[in-house]
């Protein structure tokens, strides 16, 4: 029995040995920590009423079990005895892999909560569903320049000097590319003021007309009517005048169309049959119901203008055709006549003698 005891510790004392163990062990470790995680604190969690602490848990056990995992073979590394700059390599390669890990794992749990909060918080609290892009966007940077100062730090290399010279490279870095910044701070304007948000029709100075696809930190890219995405700058978009035709408490839009008919003309009969004629179209709104405008006397007919609702802005120019069509077909067919411009021309007796002589 005393012989194999000390055999036991002889091994025991043995590098290679002891090594091995700290592998074995912080697999077993790791595995105890994934299933009390997975099983006991799942548990918990499901006692709650909410589910965001449910969806944390299930992103945060696989870093735990990746963490303790590499810091069993961190401490079998320097047990082998390798040569140092294998040491080195290996501890750093660990550190990093851990920390991306941990970063991605951070991240996904802090866009889950953003939602889930944006989901249950008042109406006056700054997240909402139309400020969540500048929170994931923030989040994005923040999280990759802390994921890179600690890979940095895991493999010794002093930031200090790179901290100092920061001033000196921004500033450069500004003037170099002092377009894209100011696209980057018009980004995060526009994802704070929310003029549009994604999904939304909007119309710009320079004629783009489309739906908002997405709202990034550089550009904001609009689908038009044509199936063709355009990609503009921000800071090209907050300098212009947006007209957003989803914005208000509706999504629907009124479209004007505006009619002449000549003088003499029926005046109940025309604003009947525009009203029949808007009421017909299944694609205009039954509320708020059409209505029908007599506006002015024109220099060749009496002008009248038809209002009505349709539910997507997108859809404005094809009912505009389908009602357009429908009033020249219907006009003919009752005898109601659109005028065209005319003009009399008076000519004096002695204007008149001038021209024959």
């Amino acid at each position: 029995m005393t012989e194999y005891t000390e055999l036991f510790f002889t091994l025991i004392q043995n590098s290679i040995v002891q090594a091995v163990l700290f592998i074995v062990g912080s697999l077993v470790v790791a595995k105890f920590a994934d299933w009390a995680i997975s099983s006991i604190l799942s548990r918990l969690a499901d006692r709650t009423k909410s589910s965001i602490d449910d969806r944390i848990i299930q992103i945060l056990h696989r870093p735990v079990y990746y963490s303790i995992l590499f810091v069993g073979l961190g401490i079998s590394a320097q047990l082998f005895n390798l040569p140092e700059i294998i040491t080195f390599v290996l501890l750093g390669a660990f550190k990093s892999i851990a920390i991306i890990i941990w970063s991605l794992a951070l991240f996904q749990a802090f866009v889950h909560f953003i939602n889930w909060y944006s989901r249950h918080s008042k109406k006056d609290s700054i997240v909402q569903a139309h400020t969540l892009p500048i929170f994931d966007n923030v989040g994005k940077v923040i999280l990759f320049m802390l994921a890179l100062y600690f890979i940095f730090i895991s493999w010794k290399i002093d930031v200090t000097g790179w901290l100092a010279s920061t001033t000196i490279l921004a500033a450069i870095l500004g003037f170099a590319a002092k377009d894209t910044v100011a696209n980057l701070f018009a980004g995060f304007f526009i994802m704070a003021d929310t003029p549009y948000k994604p999904g939304d029709y909007i119309n710009l100075d320079g004629g783009e007309r489309g739906y908002v696809k997405t709202i990034g930190l550089r550009s904001t890219r609009i689908m038009t009517r044509d199936d063709i995405e355009i990609t503009l700058p921000n800071s090209l978009i907050a300098n212009s005048k947006i007209i957003n035709e989803s914005g208000g408490p509706v999504e629907g839009e009124r479209v004007r169309i505006t009619i002449s008919v000549a003088y003499g003309s029926d005046i109940d009969e025309v604003r009947n049959l525009l009203m029949d004629i808007a009421k017909e179209n299944e694609n205009v709104c039954k509320r708020p119901g059409p209505r029908v405008r007599f506006r002015s006397f024109g220099d060749s007919g009496l002008i009248f203008q038809q209002l009505f609702w349709i539910d997507k802005p997108a859809d404005r120019g094809r009912i505009t055709d389908e009602v357009n069509s429908t009033i020249y077909k219907r006009f003919i067919e009752e005898g109601i006549e659109i005028p065209y411009p005319q003009r009399t021309l008076h000519i004096q007796s002695a204007d008149l003698e001038k021209l024959k002589s």
